[in-house]
């Protein structure tokens, strides 16, 4: 018998305890573990890092106010009221690359031992926390594995090991687990346009020997990406290819529904974005903006080197964009290009010559004119 759920099973985007992706430092005093991150966060300034961590005051009176100060060179800092809990981290810490967590306060799923001969009675109580360290760090290189440690994890001794003066080499190690995390790219072409003022679906236009909508998943596929038509229900295209269609699960909101619907299928890939209306984007422009993609950001986008803003529909987005989209939406903003403009993204400019939009039966003409030309 089927086990009735309450819920909708929604894909969810991976988390470990707190975070996307976070590292519990713990075996040493407080001090030691922030003096560590501090050093090694300048090391790693290209990511957005965050540090999570618990006071030792006493008797602190709780918030009544939120306060907001924003400093004259930008920084923000924020000493708020009320409870943390799971969620709330998790939506807190989504837009970071890595958070560091003070192991000695909270568990994080994955750890870095610090051998620190005062604090072996410390490691003793957290033994059970370890099952996933990912290296050792030893304050003195004389300092010896603790007997315990090796009896409750046999290999302990086989990981990679540094001494905590070794910031290069501990902040490279950490780079590389950083880098394991980004998140893979699947392709998304739109095709659920209105097509208004063209009179006719732009995405069936032929300007190369075949529907536009297939030139422009193949430019995607000749990247090796795993490519959907983001389409207005899954009546628009045949049956046949219904795997590759992401139909749109937020309702009327044009291009930026169909953005979220990709996310709502995986919010653990980026999706490189593509309209069927910009023909002169060809394989060169793809391969520059897969190039210039930093997943550090929100999105990866293209501009014309005239225009003021970039172009929400020949974008990267990454994992991190999806909250904030929905932040928008719950504001009553369905606009991609709002998001982009007030976001930390990286911007690639080209000629504008490659991004004109062909919205209209005479533009399509003269298009396809220049390109059989």
């Amino acid at each position: 018998m089927k086990k009735h759920s309450k819920h909708t099973n929604l894909t969810r985007r991976d988390n470990d305890n707190f975070a996307p992706n976070e590292i519990s430092i713990l075996g040493t005093n407080c001090n030691t573990i922030s003096d560590l991150v501090h050093k090694v966060s300048h090391k790693l300034s290209n990511y957005k890092l965050a540090y999570f961590d618990a006071s030792h005051a006493k008797d602190v009176d709780e918030n009544k106010l939120s306060e907001y100060v924003f400093h004259h060179e930008g920084n923000l800092q924020i000493t708020t009221s009320g409870n943390i809990n799971k969620f709330q981290q998790r939506l807190d810490f989504a837009q970071y690359d890595y958070v560091f967590i003070n192991g000695n306060h909270y568990q994080g799923a994955k750890q870095i031992l610090i051998l620190d001969e005062a604090k072996e009675a410390s490691v003793l109580k957290r033994l059970e926390q370890l099952d996933a360290i990912q290296f050792i760090i030893k304050l003195k290189k004389e300092t010896a594995y603790f007997d315990f440690l090796v009896e409750k994890y046999p290999n302990i001794k086989n990981k990679l090991c540094y001494t905590i003066d070794e910031v290069d080499k501990i902040a490279n190690h950490i780079n590389n687990l950083v880098q394991e995390q980004i998140a893979p790219i699947k392709g998304l072409v739109l095709v659920g346009g209105k097509s208004t003022r063209m009179g006719t679906d732009k995405s069936e236009l032929n300007y190369f020997g075949k529907p536009q909508k297939e030139f422009a998943k193949e430019l995607l596929e000749n990247n090796n990406l795993e490519t959907f038509y983001s389409v207005r229900d899954s009546n628009v295209i045949s049956s046949a290819v219904e795997k590759s269609q992401i139909p749109d699960a937020f309702y009327n909101l044009g291009p930026f529904g169909g953005i979220c619907s990709a996310f709502q299928k995986d919010p653990n890939a980026a999706w490189i974005v593509l309209a069927t209306d910009v023909p002169f984007v060809n394989e060169e422009i793809i391969k520059l903006l897969l190039s210039k993609r930093n997943p550090s950001k929100v999105a990866t986008a293209i501009k014309g080197k005239s225009k003021e803003f970039v172009e929400p529909l020949i974008t990267v987005y990454e994992p991190k964009a999806y909250p904030i989209l929905l932040q928008y939406l719950a504001q009553g903003y369905s606009c991609p290009r709002k998001m982009l403009i007030n976001s930390n993204v990286e911007i690639v400019e080209i000629d504008d010559n490659f991004i004109r939009n062909v919205n209209t039966p005479e533009e399509f003409e003269a298009a396809k004119s220049e390109i059989n030309n």
